[in-house]
């Protein structure tokens, strides 16, 4: 893909000035850095069940885990990415990754749930590191490489889960879960130090940007309240007070979240939640699209995990190393339609992939929901992952080849934003219904008599896929609504590009 005008020149790395040896560099170190990150928290997910039992937690409570560490990425994305900005993207990039190695280390050796909650939250600064690698990444590419590059960083979620699953469960078989935090911590160090010495530092600045901390904590604030009532309503009761008070409270700091971030815009500030920047056609679909893949995608490893190691007749009786290998399909459905998407996508254009992805994501949920047989659950969440890895592949390049570089920290942080917030919301939905559609199963005999215990139901897990495979049909109507942005169907390639702080201003890109 030529570039086609002056204005092209200044957002993009010419082909003249591409320095591909450099480049290749940047990409393979930004492809370790979302494996490693992506293997530390997918060795998590199939020792929830051991976790629970350890602290002695609910299928609802324990899922705090993986909710927390999204809000705490919620709140620091926009804050690391904005510093980016302002300060350098390799700079921030080299702090975030130190801390993230600390808070690694230090969740191995919590000495109980409620710490590790905590330490979880502040691990959530690991997130940060996709929007910040994906804006240098930016300025390293001519144009019409950016997809292919792209398509390589998305391939990671899928290796990473690949990677994670086996062998983090062949740890925690045979050294339990805090060996597998043990084993990550060389790598993130070595990753970071990597990082510091070859990465230079990214081109765009913007010293005199202001950081919205309060639009921030704001955020961070409602989506905690939510998290923790879906968390605890199992076991307080949903129409208990607190349960309640926690959900109206959380809403009711919608209210002045809103306002502020209109009035900060409004007073030149470059909010968060960027009212003007949402208020285009490619920025919004891309956004609300992939919070729902997020979501679509934790709703997945809470449910499928407790599903295949829960005891007959709940699940499938299997052990840590045993469901571990029964996610994988999902992990390989993920890692191999990434890359033949980048291949695709500048072709066919994103819209086409988008909506595929999610009408083949959304159809593997309502097979699972349907089809209970574990040969059949192995199939369809193939199925699943292929369709989530198209739709993250191609719907990324809505915002990356819409914004403009300078502003480019500021666009993949909010993006960044909005699929954590699905993510956020995806585990505690799911361990929510597990908790609240449950019975009790016999599971043996002590000699006091029957030993009862409470799981959830196969239509727990059917409601879960029901609900995921409804919000992929949301996120493929959604899909229509993005302008083309590569591909034959492509708008004029001719078009002036968006100035700083700006997206394209077509009358059509308008919601």
């Amino acid at each position: 893909m030529p570039l086609d005008n002056e204005d092209d020149k200044l957002n993009y790395v010419s082909n003249e000035d591409f320095d591909a040896k450099y480049s290749r560099k940047v990409m393979l170190i930004l492809a370790g850095l979302v494996l490693i990150v992506m293997y530390i928290e997918g060795m998590l997910t199939p020792s929830l069940h051991s976790i629970a039992l350890a602290f002695n937690v609910t299928s609802a409570q324990v899922s705090l885990l993986l909710s927390a560490y999204l809000v705490g990425g919620v709140a620091m994305t926009p804050i690391m990415g904005k510093l980016g900005d302002i300060y350098g993207k390799k700079k921030i990039l080299s702090v975030v990754l130190l801390v993230y190695a600390v808070a690694v280390s230090v969740t191995g050796f919590s000495p109980n749930f409620t710490f590790m909650v905590i330490s979880r939250t502040i691990q959530g600064i690991g997130l940060t590191i996709m929007p910040l690698g994906m804006s240098l990444m930016r300025e390293e590419f001519p144009k019409d490489m950016v997809p292919r590059a792209q398509a390589l960083i998305s391939a990671m979620f899928g290796a990473g889960f690949a990677v994670s699953l086996p062998l983090g469960s062949l740890v925690s078989n045979d050294f339990g879960w805090r060996m597998t935090y043990h084993t990550a911590i060389p790598f993130v160090l070595a990753l970071a130090v990597t990082t510091m010495v070859v990465v230079r530092e990214s081109r765009f600045r913007r010293p005199d940007t202001k950081i919205d901390y309060i639009g921030a904590s704001l955020l961070a604030a409602s989506l905690a309240l939510f998290v923790f009532a879906l968390s605890e309503a199992p076991s307080w009761g949903w129409t208990s007070y607190g349960t309640l008070s926690m959900i109206a409270s959380g809403a009711m700091l919608i209210i002045p979240l809103t306002l502020f971030e209109r009035r900060y815009s409004r007073m030149g500030g470059e909010p968060i939640l960027d009212f003007r920047l949402l208020s285009y056609r490619n920025v919004m679909v891309a956004n609300i699209v992939l919070s729902i893949s997020g979501m679509g995608m934790f709703l997945a490893m809470q449910a499928l995990t407790y599903r295949f190691e829960l005891p007959s007749p709940s699940g499938y009786g299997k052990s840590i190393l045993y469901t571990v290998i029964s996610l994988v399909p999902f992990a390989i459905g993920m890692l191999v339609f990434a890359p033949i998407t980048g291949r695709l996508v500048s072709r066919i254009g994103v819209k086409p992939l988008a909506i595929i992805g999610s009408v083949i994501s959304g159809a593997g949920f309502i097979l699972e929901s349907v089809f209970h047989s574990y040969d059949q659950m192995l199939m369809f969440e193939f199925v699943t992952g292929g369709g989530l890895s198209i739709m993250n592949a191609s719907l990324i390049n809505l915002i990356v080849l819409t914004v403009n570089p300078k502003d480019m920290g500021l666009a993949t942080a909010m993006n960044g934003t909005f699929r954590n917030v699905g993510s956020s919301i995806g585990a505690p939905i799911a361990g929510s219904i597990m908790a609240t559609v449950s019975a009790l199963y016999l599971v043996g005999n002590s000699p006091s008599g029957p030993v009862y215990v409470s799981m959830p139901t196969s239509s727990a897990f059917a409601y879960i896929f029901l609900i995921a495979g409804a919000a992929f049909a949301v996120a493929a109507i959604l899909s229509l609504l993005a302008r083309e942005v590569l591909g034959s169907r492509a708008g004029s390639r001719t078009a002036k590009r968006p100035a700083v702080n700006e997206v394209e201003t077509h009358s059509t890109d308008k919601l």
